[in-house]
């Protein structure tokens, strides 16, 4: 049995495969099994976006390798920032926010400036991350996980990827690009979403 992930971000895959290792099976991502199609993630929310990708992910592997699909579980995940004061932006859209070519050093400057002026108690945001697998014989599993923190007013920390470093953790008083991984694995949105998929994979394989 092996574990497509449906990621082509290996700052993700390695986060993953380090969350996942109590399961003792390979974890490989879509492009090392063959897949490079993009799939359109078309969802209203996280947890569709997800299963859109692992669904259309294993359809692809069932065509194109059979066999191998016979021993593939499909693992696909999204997950972004909500910014309460923003409505909730840029959620479903946080990769694409403006425009996936933008970097996110560009990204974070943009919503710090957006955020000027806005007191702690009204910068509450969080981390979203649904997780979300297709089985070899097509049955669906899904588990979703939150982060909460507040904006911060500058970019702090080289840990993370994406929006850590200006995601503040009171807790910590750092960014959650500024704590170490496995502080990070502990208490993320992705940890959170992959443990509780972790479990339900063992009791499925059991």
């Amino acid at each position: 049995m092996r574990i497509v992930f449906a990621t082509g971000n290996n700052d993700k895959l390695k986060e993953i495969r380090e969350i996942l290792d109590t399961l003792n099976i390979e974890i490989i991502s879509m492009k090392e099994a063959g897949v490079f199609e993009d799939v359109e993630e078309n969802g209203k929310t996280f947890a569709e976006n997800s299963m859109i990708k692992a669904t259309s992910i294993a359809q692809i592997i069932k065509d194109k390798f059979p066999e191998e699909a016979k021993e593939t579980i499909v693992l696909a995940d999204d997950s972004g920032l909500e910014i309460d004061y923003l409505n909730g932006e840029p959620g479903v859209y946080s990769a694409r926010y403006m425009g996936k070519e933008t970097s996110y050093t560009e990204k974070n400057n943009n919503l710090i400036e957006r955020l000027n002026g806005v007191p702690d108690s009204e910068r509450t945001a969080r981390f979203v991350c649904a997780i979300s697998a297709v089985l070899p014989d097509g049955k669906e599993l899904s588990t979703v996980g939150t982060m909460e923190g507040i904006i911060g007013y500058e970019i702090a920390g080289v840990n993370g990827f994406g929006y850590d470093p200006i995601f503040y953790l009171p807790e910590y008083k750092k960014t959650s690009a500024e704590i170490s991984a496995d502080e990070k694995n502990a208490i993320s949105h992705r940890g959170k979403a992959l443990r509780e998929m972790a479990k339900l994979l063992k009791e499925e394989l059991a």
